[in-house]
């Protein structure tokens, strides 16, 4: 990884992972110019290759955080996110990355489970209940309460950031498997 994406998608996610924490939201002012700087880099520095690289990255990257979208646990903006990331560094290591993302989002989530616990009671019960029932009609039917209001968000934002921040440190400093 060049320096160009190191230092650029080190800033992005900086902003990204601030503004989530802030707003709950991450913008498509970060987002949709990243996608299009990734796809511009790539395309100038290796033609049609580099824009298939880049494309491909933003499609894997968005695709995987799509179905968790459509699902309620997080926002368009945390999908698009992950597709400016696979954008800058490809298919291959926007998966790897994800995997990172992933166990840095589980810790961050059991962070907030046992500091917010008063407000999380019933919480598993319910989702297991729904998935039994995605199970036996197929259909995906969200159990919303009035109490669920109350409960802290997750900011995926933040994961995603430091789940990546993670994955260029271990690209970066030469640990090849990732790469």
């Amino acid at each position: 990884m060049d320096y160009f994406i190191t230092i650029f998608l080190s800033l992005l996610l900086i902003a990204s992972a601030i503004i989530d924490l802030k707003t709950q939201k991450i913008p498509n002012l970060l987002t949709l110019p990243g996608m299009l700087i990734a796809l511009g880099y790539h395309s100038a520095l290796n033609g049609l290759d580099g824009l298939l690289f880049s494309a491909g990255g933003i499609g894997v990257g968005i695709g995987l955080l799509i179905i968790p979208y459509l699902m309620g646990g997080m926002g368009a903006g945390d999908s698009k996110l992950m597709g400016v990331i696979g954008g800058f560094i490809g298919v291959k290591a926007a998966f790897y990355a994800f995997l990172i993302i992933a166990a840095v989002g589980g810790v961050y989530a059991l962070i907030i489970v046992v500091i917010y616990r008063s407000n999380f009671g019933g919480f598993f019960r319910k989702q297991f209940d729904t998935l039994v029932n995605f199970i036996l009609i197929q259909k995906y039917i969200p159990d919303i309460e009035e109490s669920e209001k109350s409960r802290p968000k997750l900011c995926y934002g933040l994961a995603i950031a430091l789940g990546t921040g993670i994955y260029i440190f271990l690209d970066t400093t030469g640990y090849g498997f990732l790469s």
